[in-house]
């Protein structure tokens, strides 16, 4: 039988009936088409060898530890890509904290303390170019070598592809910025969706005849910012109203420039077309759709206003137009 989903956080809470297993490390951005077929790989090894799968994250990201508000966007919020990673079906998922300790391990000492001592791996599953370690000294060669050295088994991974060029996070993220839903969707495998939990705002929306449902990004960056034709379902599968599981409406992404000082952290606000539900505290998937317009500063309140209900006209003509 398969274990259960599990989530550990930390060597710490490693125990030894963690010891044992198939893995695979990564920061998995998105777990899109490339990642699913580690994935895939890696849970056929798991079947074989009758061991459970894991795969070994990191928070923060890497490069958002080396570059922070400068790393390029997330596309996926940490709890977003844990349960990703579950769906895909990945048995548990290991969270190691990048600091400094970790940052300053050499090659040979992340895989005895990591992957030997702590995981006690019988087979690795990683791409032929990853690099790990102090100053990305360890890679797919010291991992072989340290393999036959150690008792378990290291095996590369095969490039995917979609329209000639390599999957990868980096090309969702220009796929995003260019407004282009079709490539990201083929990229990921699924359309690009931020979920979140529906938080109270200062309802600004109300006064602006706009209502929103506003979700925190819980990142330094969004790969999205302007205005969007979204679709909106609950993520627990039940029905946003009578028996309708998804509705349509207009999303903004960003830092709303008219109205907030330059701190501002990103924010999605959505408003949902003939909705006037209460939806504090429900977690909802945004999917986007098509591109309206970047997001502006406006001179004033009302000009604002009068811009959101263009926006909102705009939308619904869209969704007229691609039923």
């Amino acid at each position: 039988m398969a274990p259960e989903r599990e989530l550990i956080r930390g060597l710490h809470n490693l125990r030894p009936r963690h010891r044992g297993c198939v893995a695979t490390i990564g920061s998995f951005d998105g777990v899109h088409l490339g990642h699913q077929a580690i994935i895939a790989q890696l849970n056929q090894r798991a079947r074989e060898s009758g061991l459970p799968s894991v795969a070994v994250i990191f928070e923060p990201q890497p490069h958002e530890y080396f570059s922070g508000e400068r790393a390029p966007a997330r596309l996926m919020r940490f709890k977003e890509k844990v349960l990703a990673l579950f769906d895909a079906g990945v048995h548990r998922v290991l969270c190691l904290q990048f600091n400094e300790k970790l940052r300053n391990l050499s090659g040979e000492a992340f895989i005895q303390r990591i992957l030997v001592d702590g995981l006690g791996i019988r087979h690795l599953v990683v791409g032929d170019d990853f690099r790990f370690g102090c100053d990305r000294s360890g890679d797919y060669k010291l991992l072989r070598e340290a393999g036959v050295e150690a008792g378990f088994a290291v095996e590369d991974t095969a490039t995917v592809e979609v329209a000639g060029a390599r999957v990868s996070s980096t090309r969702i993220r220009e796929a995003l910025e260019d407004g282009d839903f079709a490539l990201a969707k083929a990229l990921l495998g699924k359309p690009y969706r931020i979920t979140g939990r529906v938080a109270r705002g200062r309802a600004l929306g109300r006064q602006l005849d706009a209502p929103t449902a506003n979700v925190r990004l819980h990142r330094y960056r969004s790969p999205l910012v302007g205005v969007y034709t979204v679709k909106v379902r609950r993520t627990d599968g039940r029905p946003l109203a009578e028996d309708r599981r998804e509705l349509a409406g207009v999303a903004n992404v960003g830092f709303r420039p008219t109205v907030e000082g330059e701190d501002a952290q990103p924010l999605l606000e959505v408003h949902l077309f003939d909705f006037d539900r209460d939806l504090y505290g429900r977690e909802i998937a945004v999917e986007f759709c098509h591109k309206l317009r970047d997001e502006e500063k406006f001179a004033s309140l009302e000009i604002l206003k009068a811009k959101i209900a263009q926006d909102i006209r705009d939308a619904r003509e869209w969704f007229a137009n691609h039923p």
